[in-house]
């Protein structure tokens, strides 16, 4: 298994990256939908990057259609909707799948590295198996908008559960944390 930072990846615009290219910053990852109730999360996401990046922090979007078909688009289609709905300016990805057979070899890493998930409401993947969606294993992502905390030397600080909003009290607080270090 490569380490996650060299790990090839492809930008939304079709350019060469890794996560190697963020190097010395705290990253936020998270696995992104655009017709999922949490989609209004981009906002929080955004904030949080504007407020941050000037201390070396970075989100970087992950598309996924591997939940409900809630993310069908075209990277481009992707792309114009989140400029055009929530004014992203935080680094996005093409699309990848985050579970199953195809899960993108970053995700599998992230996984390794942090089996489970810290959660806000430990009640929300009951509701989300009152709508029969359940986890193959209790490691794989949960739903979309699933985070993951990278520390500046490149290792897993903390995983979060959907329903964790990027400026509720336990994500901004490990957040802040990083950046401190």
């Amino acid at each position: 298994m490569a380490v996650i930072q060299d790990i090839p990846l492809t930008t939304i615009a079709g350019g060469d990256a890794k996560l190697g290219d963020y190097a010395g910053k705290v990253l936020l990852i998270v696995n992104v939908a655009s017709k999922c109730g949490l989609t209004p999360q981009y906002e929080a996401l955004e904030t949080a990057y504007e407020k941050y990046r000037d201390q070396g922090f970075e989100v970087l979007g992950f598309p996924a259609n591997n939940f409900g078909a809630q993310e069908p688009g075209s990277d481009d289609e992707i792309a114009q909707f989140c400029e055009i709905n929530f004014g992203v300016t935080f680094p996005m990805f093409s699309k990848i799948s985050v579970n199953g057979a195809d899960r993108h070899p970053l995700y599998q890493g992230l996984i390794d590295a942090a089996p489970t998930a810290q959660s806000s409401d430990p009640a929300f993947e009951e509701k989300l198996a009152g709508y029969g969606i359940k986890r193959e294993n209790p490691s794989d992502v949960m739903w979309n908008f699933e985070k993951f905390l990278i520390a500046r030397d490149g290792s897993v600080a903390g995983r979060f559960t959907p329903e964790t909003t990027p400026d509720g009290p336990e994500l901004s607080a490990a957040i802040a944390q990083e950046l401190a270090r």
